[in-house]
């Protein structure tokens, strides 16, 4: 055997030993050592080679970067516990109930600010289906797009910033993660605005489909109803955009005040903040908190450790110069490329999470991306669009999977009149999908959807530039004479000027 069908040969290796369904983390680092000893034996590397796994496997650990996921994920779950899904969920329920869909544009709305403040899907999705399905169900709600609905609500945490999913993905791409941001609000802005102008479509051509609440079962009225949503919204809009402005994360921001670890750490504060607001902060909701921030973190570091195994062995039997050459050849340039990465993508998302893929695969993307002259940002955030899908395409979508549990305890508990059929909530997911993809070819063909928020590179035509020298035999023109007292001024004024400079 050859080196050059090596790597074929790991990469095949690597989609049969993820679909067998042994943890990936375990499965990864096994294949990679064995290919390791293989290589070593057939004298393609020597062994010494393998001898840089454990400084590379450190430098993995000491990432400061990585820190914020431990932040980030400990703020989600202390606000997906605290109540605050709940009360924004029946104040905007009863603001917009009376409209055409209005249940469907506050599931939306909430949806939106939940995924900024919490980042989890499970919870999410959970949270929301256990407060609004039964309401949505009462009032005669078509029963797909209630279970749709739902779900693509829930998903939207991927991308809306600050997402966790952006902050794996910078890391993995080697860019700031304020940048990733940025790039991200324009998507996430048309993925709102899509899943409303379906709802208000559907109300046009399917009244019946989405009606609207009587007003005599709303419980309240005026200012009332309008402080209670004033009240969900206004702490968590402070929450989001002094974490996303810490890190440089708002659209058309100069410069970041914090990284993301100090970012994450201060979301925490907030949270817990928002938690003793909500009269939930109390050591059970602590404990579940830490205990799934604990089973998260361990989870992405084992992956982490078993992808760097596997892709060191596979870059040392030239598995990069396949990868590079396999896609670089692609009819269509950028936009082949990018049409076929994205289809893979998606395919790849039917079996794994978006932690396997950013960790096992956009390593082996980001390259061939940058050496065809793609920006990396809208690259990483056309991956993390496509990867909400992963969460709601059929027969495996994880949100399909909560929603059919909730769904099933709410009738079991009688809060549904009727059984939700698992045929309603896979077809029901089918248009949401469809928006997500067509969200996808609008970012691939639009590139302006991401880039518009990012900072602009200033432009120098160095034909313009002028250096005017004294002529030769020509002496500068002397200073004039300044007086003791204006040279005293001078000086303080220069002094001033470099005690500011320090400051910033």
């Amino acid at each position: 055997m050859q080196m050059e069908n090596f790597a074929p040969i790991m990469f095949a290796g690597l989609v049969v030993v993820m679909l067998v369904g042994f943890p990936v983390a375990f499965s990864l680092a096994a294949l990679g050592l064995a290919s390791g000893f293989y290589a070593i034996e057939m004298g393609w590397f020597p062994a010494a080679f393998m001898s840089n796994l454990p400084i590379s496997l450190f430098s993995i650990l000491s990432n400061d970067l990585l820190l914020a996921i431990p932040f980030f994920t400990f703020m989600g779950t202390i606000l997906e516990k605290c109540g605050l899904a709940e009360d924004m969920l029946d104040s905007m329920g009863q603001l917009f109930g009376p409209v055409r869909g209005g249940l469907g544009y506050s599931v939306i709305i909430v949806g939106f600010i939940l995924g900024a403040i919490t980042g989890t899907v499970a919870g999410q999705v959970i949270a929301m289906a256990l407060i609004s399905l039964p309401v949505m169900i009462r009032y005669g709600y078509n029963m797909r797009y209630a279970t749709g609905v739902l779900a693509a609500s829930g998903t939207i945490t991927q991308l809306v910033p600050p997402s966790l999913v952006l902050v794996v993905l910078a890391d993995q791409l080697g860019k700031p993660v304020g940048d990733m941001y940025k790039g991200a609000w324009g998507p996430s802005l048309m993925q709102i605005a899509m899943f409303a102008l379906y709802t208000y479509g559907l109300g046009l051509i399917k009244p019946h489909y989405v009606p609207g609440v009587p007003r005599d079962a709303r419980t309240l009225n005026g200012w009332a109803l309008w402080g209670k949503c004033l009240k969900g919204i206004i702490p968590s809009a402070v929450l989001i955009f002094t974490v996303l402005g810490s890190m440089g994360g708002l659209p058309f921001q100069d410069s970041a005040l914090a990284t993301p670890t100090e970012a994450g750490a201060m979301g925490v504060v907030g949270a817990l903040i928002l938690a003793a607001m909500h009269k939930r902060l109390n050591w059970n909701l602590m404990w579940e908190a830490m205990h799934g921030t604990m089973r998260l973190t361990a989870m992405v570091v084992f992956i982490l450790i078993g992808s760097r195994v596997f892709s060191q062995v596979f870059q040392g039997v030239d598995g990069a110069k396949w990868v590079e050459h396999l896609l670089t050849g692609l009819p269509g340039g950028q936009v082949g490329f990018l049409i076929v990465v994205n289809i893979f993508v998606f395919f790849l998302a039917f079996f794994l999470d978006f932690f396997e893929i950013a960790f096992i695969i956009v390593p082996m993307l980001a390259p061939v991306a940058d050496k065809l002259g793609i920006d990396l940002i809208w690259f990483g955030v056309l991956l993390c669009v496509n990867l909400q899908t992963s969460f709601m395409h059929p027969p495996f979508g994880f949100a399909l999977f909560y929603l059919r549990g909730i769904a099933d305890t709410l009738f079991k508990d009688k809060r549904i009149p009727v059984a939700v059929k698992s045929n309603d909530i896979y077809l029901g997911s089918i248009p949401w999908v469809i928006m997500q993809i067509l969200l996808v070819v609008i970012v691939i063909f639009v590139p302006e959807s991401v880039t518009a928020f990012l900072d602009k590179e200033v432009a120098v035509d160095l034909d313009k530039v002028v250096i005017e020298m004294p002529q030769e035999g020509e002496a500068p023109k002397p200073e004039e004479a300044l007086t003791p007292a204006d040279q005293k001024k001078s000086d303080d004024s220069d002094q001033q000027k470099i005690d500011d400079l320090f400051k910033k």
